[in-house]
């Protein structure tokens, strides 16, 4: 018995060297992201918003055979537009031009000290770039906050939307109904105790059921490169503003209303839910249930189709890509 628990430390003490190891190695990285090199070439939009300049990066892949068709990719809250590489690859290789935003507050696109964040504001900054590329119709795929702002979109630009797929949105419930608010302030000062090993906790915890492969790290690590900049309170500040709006913008109860062909992509073992750490155990096991927040989803979204991907976390396109990419081209193609 005493040998096997000395085994357990021994393993447990090597983690736990990795973690700090790893963590001592990650190249610190200011707000804009300036010194990480994304797949593909980044360029910039200049918006003018609440009395700022802000600038606002994208990626524009397009194919060497082009079928006419567009899709736009748009990132999730603890992500930028880097992630969807190999999303953007297919894509591009079966014709599409792939549009991939960062959104302000995120990524290298600018973090302004003082805005005030609605999804309705990201998604008028999102068609300002679309205009400016002179695309009047696309594909719009949203994961998790980005599916709350693909969404949205895909509400207030109906004309434009032809198609949207949400993979693994957040939104699918409306967790202030049973969640206690949390000011801004103390977003901030949880966001201020970031750390690579919190992040890594936190991702290992809700996005993939306790397991952790290399193809995970590099995420985890990237939003960690903050965390040791000169920079990070003005990060820090913007994510507990994005924690607020995500919070108190509920997408929620329009689901009705939306006109475009929807597919959801949705990974079984996610049970993401906002703030679901501040209530109790009776309260928390009720939040974050995706197989049953999918199911309802595709309900109530006219014209929706549901893709369910078993043994899967938040992150499909990461954790299973070819049970995530598959689905998504057979769609894009009806």
């Amino acid at each position: 018995m005493r040998q096997k628990l000395m085994s357990l430390l021994l393993v447990l003490s090597t983690i736990l060297t990795i973690n700090n190891s790893l963590a001592q190695t990650i190249t610190a990285q200011d707000a804009m992201l300036s010194t990480y090199t994304y797949p593909f070439p980044v360029h910039f939009l200049e918006l003018h918003i609440q009395g700022d300049t802000l600038q606002m990066a994208f990626m524009d892949v397009k194919p060497t055979q082009p079928n006419g068709k567009v899709i736009m990719l748009l990132h999730g809250k603890n992500f930028n537009g880097a992630y969807w590489e190999q999303t953007a690859k297919d894509l591009s290789k079966n014709g599409y031009r792939v549009i991939i935003p960062d959104q302000i507050g995120f990524g290298k696109s600018s973090k302004p000290k003082h805005l005030q964040y609605s999804f309705q504001l990201l998604a008028q900054n999102t068609k300002a770039l679309l205009d400016s590329l002179q695309i009047p119709q696309l594909a719009v795929l949203g994961h998790s906050m980005g599916g709350m702002l693909a969404t949205r979109f895909a509400l207030m630009y109906p004309e434009m939307t032809e198609k949207l797929i949400l993979e693994n949105p957040i939104g699918l419930e409306d967790w202030k109904v049973k969640v206690p608010y949390q000011s801004v302030d103390k977003w901030y000062q949880t966001e201020l105790n970031q750390n690579y090993e919190k992040i890594k906790q936190y991702q290992m915890d809700s996005y993939y059921a306790g397991k952790w492969t290399p193809a995970f790290e590099k995420w985890a690590a990237l939003l960690a490169s903050n965390t040791s900049s000169p920079d990070y309170p003005v990060v820090a500040w913007n994510n507990a503003l994005t924690y607020d709006m995500i919070f108190t913008q509920p997408v929620f109860y329009e689901f009705e209303n939306i006109q475009a062909p929807t597919l959801l992509i949705i990974g079984q073992r996610d049970r993401t839910a906002l703030g679901k750490a501040s209530v109790p155990e009776s309260v928390r096991k009720t939040l974050g249930n995706y197989p049953q927040l999918g199911q309802n989803a595709a309900k109530r979204i006219p014209h929706a189709k549901l893709v369910r991907v078993d043994n899967v976390g938040h992150l499909p396109h990461i954790e299973a890509y070819p049970q995530f990419i598959t689905p998504l081209l057979d769609f894009l193609r009806q």
